[in-house]
């Protein structure tokens, strides 16, 4: 039975001005989420908008006021004691991307990985009441917190699971659509075995740091991707947990900070590193632009699919300010290793007020070298025609020759092939 502020789409608030408040600011945050599809090329399904201005976010968001309830970004539930986030509610235009890609329909079984409440109430919407969602997070602070506000708002028909969702939940039983809201390193056996036939995994899987959300199905014994989008998540916590390796490229001091993230199994040489950023830096432009607002995070996985090495390189705002790197993104800008020699994109230098040109700036005894290898990757993804990429998922142990032709990346439960079939 729905509650009456959920039957209205009204949140229990106390007063009229506060009513108003509520529905103007749901209002302006569901007109920067249909402008953040537009900016995507996607369009924000009618569904999807109806449980938007539905769902009362302002009753899953803690302790922040109205108006920072309904920003478009995520909002921090729990740190841990070094003060990175270990839970929050995620940012709303990242649910509505994924809700769409799960393409849920009333009637649907859906698993959500990863709790916070309101994207499990936004999903009870969508699949309404002859549907059902599961919510699971292994930590039970966040189920807690979960239980209670689902109640609180109306969605006290949400089942809440306090599990490690690295394994199949009990009693078992499988989903039409399973949509992780975590940052997973890996794709264990767990989802696949609890994926219905025809039904559809969402999932942030990161590969060489990158995260991307992929929509993932059943194909001949795999899982094939038919959709992916950028992203950023919360890490996986539990038996699912991966960490990476962080490289340091400066002596650290209070402001200038600059290092390597690696995210695979692969290692590379520190040491051989030390000292690199103070030779000489070579800079190589390559006459391959982009338009200002168009999209290039593909070229990313191309450069991690073709250059041994690859890494990301992250800085402190300080270390950018004072020209030490030349950075798009301080927080993983793709680079790779040659040896002692260190190169990396940088920010594309603007040719007018509309274009600009993709390059490469290098470190170390053979920067020229190392720099000309990243150019040349670039040019080669420009002149594949920019393609979009395909991943595929299968099992730890299949054999080479039973993989599709592509970029292969070992995992602990699986083998990823990233293959690029709209390539010239």
């Amino acid at each position: 039975m729905l509650s009456a502020h959920r039957e209205e789409g009204i949140q229990p608030v106390t007063t009229d001005n506060d009513v108003q408040d509520v529905t103007a600011l749901r209002t302006a945050m569901i007109e920067k989420i249909t402008a953040r599809h537009q900016a995507l090329g996607l369009v924000l399904p009618a569904e999807v908008e109806r449980a938007l201005r539905t769902v009362p976010r302002h009753l899953f968001a803690g302790d922040v006021d109205l108006q920072a309830a309904y920003e478009d970004t995520a909002v921090v539930t729990k740190l841990n004691e070094r003060g990175a986030s270990m839970s929050s509610v995620s940012a709303p235009w990242l649910q509505a991307v994924m809700l769409g890609q799960a393409e849920l329909k009333p009637g649907d079984r859906v698993l959500e990985v990863g709790s916070g409440g309101y994207n499990a109430a936004l999903i009870r919407e969508v699949v309404g009441p002859m549907g059902s969602v599961t919510t699971i997070d292994i930590d039970p602070e966040v189920t807690d917190r979960a239980q209670r506000f689902l109640t609180d708002a109306g969605y006290g028909d949400v089942e809440v699971i306090c599990a490690d969702a690295e394994f199949e939940i009990e009693p078992p039983r499988t989903f039409d659509a399973i949509i992780v809201t975590v940052g997973s390193w890996d794709v264990p056996p767990a989802w696949p075995s609890q994926l219905a036939e025809g039904g559809r995994l969402v999932v942030p899987l990161r590969t060489w740091g990158l995260t991307r959300s992929w929509v993932l199905e059943h194909q001949g014994g795999a899982l094939v991707s038919r959709d992916r989008q950028v992203c950023g998540f919360v890490a996986m916590q539990g038996a699912g947990a991966h960490k990476g390796t962080a490289i340091p490229l400066l002596e650290p001091d209070d402001d200038h900070t600059v290092g390597l993230w690696r995210d695979e199994q692969d290692t590379i040489d520190a040491a051989a590193l030390s000292g690199v950023l103070d030779l000489p830096r070579v800079e190589v432009w390559t006459g391959i632009t982009v338009g200002a607002g168009i999209r290039y995070s593909d070229q990313d996985l191309w450069l991690a699919t073709t250059l041994p090495g690859f890494s990301l390189i992250t800085a402190s705002q300080k270390a950018l300010d004072d020209g030490i790197v030349a950075l798009p993104w301080r927080y993983g800008t793709p680079a790779f290793v040659d040896g002692p020699n260190l190169a990396y994109r940088p920010k594309p230098r603007p040719i007018d007020g509309a274009v600009f040109e993709f390059g490469a700036f290098a470190h170390g005894p053979q920067a020229e070298q190392s720099a000309r290898r990243l150019a040349d990757q670039i040019g080669a993804w420009n002149l594949a025609g920019r393609p979009e990429p395909r991943l595929s998922v299968h099992p730890a142990g299949t054999p080479d020759a039973d993989l599709p032709d592509g970029h292969v990346l070992d995992k602990e439960h699986v083998r990823l092939v990233i293959s690029w079939p709209t390539a010239r």
